[in-house]
């Protein structure tokens, strides 16, 4: 399962450092560029909620094989792809069948895992969450720079489908099976709640479309007026689903589960901790790329120290001392703005910082692993197994969006303080890291509110 998951996050950051040999080869213009990109993200973070409901309904082992035979097929035609506007298609279909396997993961693991098997199932999912950002800036620089067999970038997917397709095979033979009563059509339809996904799916289509390309058309009046939609319908969507409750209906995501105990504050920590996790890479590839000069391989290479410390936090912060356990949300957060801070002192005079800057890369992944680990698990500390889907879908969303709202972010402050060669570019990381910092910091006040029991 955890393989699965690593590969579909791996897809939303492997194709950055191909982006330009993309361009390039398949003459794509700089909106169709962003769209390959950007088109895998925006179907994956419409329908993950609607990917953990039909878990739910049909079975989360079936879904997970579905997601997984559709994630593998469409890298298999990105990778075949002979035009961007294919590209563009094919990249829509893996984000959606990414979307339909992604949520079962956790459904499946909270269904399946009592006690301290679920802890340390959950330790390996947290470090597997958030070190594929890294591991596909990495891997991405890796295939590009090794251009088999003249294929340029073409690896970046078709790496994608001999895994995928050894998963299904494991994954037919070794998840169990599930059983589910007969729905007639119309229990069916109301059990997958239409309304409740239509004004889920217009508010986050109209949240995400604007973050990643609003940048890239210097932020027009419709990306504004869209992001002032998306707020209009998210609250129409709560109001529906908390009416739909009451009434003794199946609401897309339980009320309740936000009322959990710390799940609301679990909520925003997480969305900060991938706020700054794809804001500092999305900003540090493009100074290194092309302030630097990086090659797509160095590049790639260069965030090895991040995925390696955040991966290694992960799953061994439970084995600390008891008393240090409260400290580790707000020390996490303290650790990464200092680090943040340190990223772009280092390299503000236009120069590589040294051996010293991995020093930074690495406590950057120690800071966001020890914010992020501690704050996963207990959100989902006193989430019931008929809850774990809703649990699942918003979670997944909210890590979703807290990467977009991150590129989005802090990608544009870089872009806005660019300016030509080394110099401009480390001014503008300089910026960047005290915004960075600065997010951090708000986590850390977080962190210092004590959970409601």
């Amino acid at each position: 399962m955890l393989a699965a998951q690593f590969m579909a996050l791996l897809d939303v950051f492997i194709v950055n450092v191909a982006a330009p040999t993309i361009r390039t080869e398949l003459h794509a213009s700089g909106a169709a560029l962003q769209l390959v990109v950007a088109g895998y993200t925006i179907a994956y973070a419409v329908l993950l909620i609607t990917g953990a409901r039909l878990g739910d309904l049909l079975g989360h082992r079936r879904l997970y094989l579905a997601g997984l035979a559709v994630f593998t097929a469409a890298s298999l035609a990105c990778g075949l792809a002979g035009t961007a506007g294919q590209l563009i298609a094919f990249r829509l279909v893996q984000g959606a069948g990414s979307a339909l396997m992604i949520p079962q993961v956790l459904s499946l693991i909270q269904r399946n895992f009592t006690g301290e098997a679920r802890v340390r199932a959950l330790g390996v999912y947290s470090a597997v969450l958030a070190t594929g950002a890294a591991a596909g800036q990495v891997l991405g620089g890796i295939l590009v720079s090794a251009d088999l067999f003249g294929t340029s970038w073409r690896p970046v997917f078709l790496v994608n489908v001999p895994l995928g397709l050894a998963l299904l095979v494991l994954g037919m033979r070794h998840l169990p099976g599930e059983r589910h009563e007969h729905r007639g059509a119309a229990r069916w339809v109301r059990d997958l709640d239409l309304p409740g996904l239509v004004l889920l799916g217009s508010s986050v289509s109209l949240l995400t479309v604007p973050l990643v390309l609003g940048q890239e058309e210097d932020w027009p009046l419709w990306a504004w007026l869209s992001l002032a939609s998306s707020g209009l319908l998210f609250a129409a969507f709560w109001a529906y689903e908390s009416r739909l409750a009451r009434r003794g209906g199946a609401p897309l995501i339980a009320p309740r589960v936000l009322r959990l105990p710390g799940m609301g504050l679990a909520v925003v920590r997480i969305a900060v901790v991938m706020a700054i996790n794809a804001g500092f890479l999305f900003t540090l590839t493009l100074h290194i790329q092309g302030g630097l000069g990086y090659s797509a391989l160095r590049a790639g290479l260069t965030f090895a120290p991040t995925a390696v410390v955040f991966g290694t936090v992960g799953l061994t912060w439970r084995r600390w001392p008891a008393r240090a356990q409260r400290a580790l949300v707000p020390g996490g957060f303290a650790l990464t703005a200092l680090s943040a801070l340190a990223t772009g002192a280092l390299q503000r005079d236009g120069g590589t910082g040294g051996p010293v800057i991995y020093l930074a890369y690495a406590g950057v992944g120690a800071g966001l692993a020890l914010a992020f680990s501690p704050t996963f698990a207990g959100a989902l500390a006193g989430v019931r197994p008929e809850d774990a889907s809703d649990a699942s879908g918003l979670l997944a969303t909210v890590n979703q969006l807290g990467q977009l709202i991150g590129v989005a972010a802090f990608g544009t402050l870089f872009l806005n303080r660019l300016t030509a060669g080394a110099h401009g570019s480390a001014d503008a990381l300089w910026a960047c890291s005290l915004a960075l910092s600065a997010a951090a910091l708000v986590g850390a006040l977080t962190g210092l509110v004590s959970r409601r029991r």
